[in-house]
């Protein structure tokens, strides 16, 4: 298969897909290497194709329609990662990414798209026992996710219990 229909090919398994694909899964299914995969990934977003890369895989990403997006500024220690993102997922809301200021690097940012308890979970456990260094080394403790939700309401529910449990930073 040439690398162009290949890449059409993606974009519509990822488009018909609820959930993360790995590049394994991916790679499995055209018959290539996993590293054929993550270039035509690479080659996708850069014909701005919003691919995003989770903890569980790639997923197509847009803005759905009425779907309302809001960044909130947080700051929590690393015992409270899980807490915070409940409070986040249990309202109906996704959390799309994290975002810090670096005093070096300027903004950095990584994809989450969690949605789910268990994907908060996954996430967790993937974050316990691969970090050799607190979260807070990075980060001062102080970061931003950007939530999507189905309304306005929805996050100013999140808005609310990020607010009540301490977890909000006003800027």
């Amino acid at each position: 298969m040439q690398g162009k229909k290949r890449r059409e090919e993606i974009l519509d398994t990822l488009a018909n897909s609820a959930v993360p694909i790995s590049a394994t899964a991916l790679a499995n299914n055209f018959g290539v290497s996993r590293q054929v995969i993550v270039q035509d990934v690479a080659l996708l977003r850069a014909y701005n194709k919003n691919i995003l890369s989770t903890n569980r895989g790639y997923v197509l990403h847009g803005i759905r329609e009425g779907a309302c997006r809001r960044v909130f500024p947080v700051r929590h220690s690393d015992e409270d990662i899980k807490p915070e993102l409940y409070l986040i997922v249990d309202a109906g809301a996704k959390v799309l990414n994290v975002i810090i200021e670096h005093e070096i690097y300027g903004q950095i940012s990584a994809d989450l798209f969690l949605r789910s308890r268990l994907e908060v979970d996954e996430f967790c456990t993937k974050l316990a026992t691969q970090r050799a260094r607190p979260l807070k080394l990075l980060t001062y403790d102080v970061h931003y996710h950007m939530v999507e939700a189905d309304s306005e309401d929805i996050l100013d529910m999140v808005e609310k219990s990020l607010s009540e449990n301490g977890y909000l930073i006003s800027e």
